[in-house]
């Protein structure tokens, strides 16, 4: 991958204001019609992108916000601009059809940025397998990491909770593959 210089404001820290920024205003205004609602997904499709940048409460949304800072950050130093922001959206849409499937009712919203992380760390563990990621302060490769996360995600599944365990696989499992393909596309560019 390159490594080069980007102009203008970072995407992870416009991603993160926009998101912050809808924070603040679901606080004031009602935004349950953006809402990703598995029974309302198909009359409502605009909710495939705008629950993205909505979040269930303060602690959601710091820790999706780290999240996307840390890893963000690093794999928008090795893809372009528009590859970054396609890992992104596509993978937040596949997470939300991987909630849509397993949601435990499918009058139960899915919000959050999630799944969008979930497929920039997908891509990343691809891209750079051998970078360290620290999990309970473990240092360990980030593709073990990415293994340990869908491991976790998927025996998840059958837990029940208030974490949407489908949308961070469905955006895991699209990262992986976008990862896969930019890795075979550079190397074919390399030849």
């Amino acid at each position: 991958m390159h490594f080069k210089p980007k102009r203008g404001i970072p995407l992870t820290i416009a991603l993160m204001a926009v998101c912050t920024t809808m924070f603040i205003l679901q606080l004031i205004l009602p935004f349950d019609s953006f809402y990703f609602v598995p029974a309302k997904a198909f009359p409502r499709p605009w909710t495939f992108v705008t629950s993205i940048f909505l979040h269930a409460d303060l602690e959601h949304l710091l820790f999706n916000m780290i999240a996307l800072l840390v890893f963000g950050s690093y794999l928008e130093a090795r893809v372009s601009k528009k590859k970054f922001l396609l890992i992104f959206f596509v993978s937040g849409i596949v997470g939300n059809i991987g909630y849509m499937v397993t949601a435990p009712t499918l009058t139960t919203p899915g919000l959050g940025a999630s799944g969008a992380i979930y497929g920039i760390m997908g891509a990343l563990a691809v891209i750079e397998p051998f970078a360290t990621v620290y999990i309970s302060y473990m240092p360990m490769p980030m593709i073990m990491a990415a293994f340990i996360w869908a491991l976790t995600e998927f025996l998840g599944l059958f837990v029940p909770s208030n974490i949407a365990r489908g949308a961070h696989l469905g955006g895991l499992f699209f990262g992986i593959f976008y990862g896969l393909y930019l890795r075979r596309v550079t190397k074919r560019v390399r030849s």
